[in-house]
């Protein structure tokens, strides 16, 4: 292997390495994304996402969604799992038309492209100006169900992701206990690491029933883990 006088490697040799390794990395993404059982299935039924059939999966088990519902989807684009929600509720079977038997508010970071019957809010979740305007956007009403696929940009340093995504599932506890209903659920993406323990204690804080899901779909590779929590704690009055 070609070394300078130092006996270190060219500067030359390592970015080609790197570059080498990223190739390989993609190629495999690519190979494996396109042969992806989930990633077909969505393209014939019309789902944006692979990731609809880890939350229909749960919704099946837990039955989740019912027609009348007031449903949060926080992290929402691509839309997958609210286009899921809004065939759930659709007042008839011809999906595009008819409008829905209850309401749905997604948000996200990124812009969306629309989805008949449900109200989309841009903006950041951490910011306290965003969650100002989905209170707004609720009004008086307590929540069924909050839905959360949010995860944050993970760097690969295992303590400063953790910080991360316990603080994302923090803000999804905090906002599930100011408004949903006593008997709501909360469902939301995780990650197997070494702050997971405190993040399931946190539920059982606040929640009479949590647990563990981990749908087909996700990926054997990935340490990705969903969180339920249902029934509060607190009485409405309390809150």
């Amino acid at each position: 292997m070609r070394t300078d006088n130092s006996g270190v490697l060219s500067r030359k040799l390592v970015e080609f390495l790197i570059k080498m390794t990223k190739n390989r990395f993609r190629t495999t993404w690519l190979h494996d994304h396109i042969n992806d059982p989930y990633v077909k299935m969505a393209q014939r039924e019309g789902y944006r996402a692979r990731a609809v059939y880890k939350l229909k999966e749960i919704d099946e088990q837990d039955r989740l969604i019912k027609p009348g519902q007031i449903i949060v989807d926080l992290g929402a684009t691509p839309g997958s799992w609210s286009q899921y929600v809004r065939n759930k509720l659709a007042k008839s079977k011809s999906l595009a038309h008819g409008g829905i038997h209850g309401t749905i508010i997604a948000l996200d970071l990124l812009k969306m492209q629309p989805i008949p019957d449900i109200t989309f809010l841009q903006g950041d979740f951490r910011e306290d100006a965003v969650l100002q305007q989905l209170e707004e956007i609720i009004g008086s009403r307590y929540v069924d169900l909050v839905l959360s696929d949010m995860a944050p940009n993970l760097s690969g340093v295992v303590s400063a992701d953790m910080a991360r995504i316990e603080d994302i599932c923090d803000l999804a506890l905090d906002f599930a206990k100011r408004r949903l209903k006593f008997d709501g659920t909360l469902l939301v993406k995780c990650f197997h690491g070494s702050g997971y323990t405190q993040i399931i204690e946190k539920f059982k804080q606040q929640f009479k029933m949590v647990a563990p899901r981990k749908p087909k779909a996700s990926r054997d590779k990935s340490s990705e883990i969903f969180i339920l929590g249902r029934c509060l704690k607190s009485k409405p009055f309390d809150r």
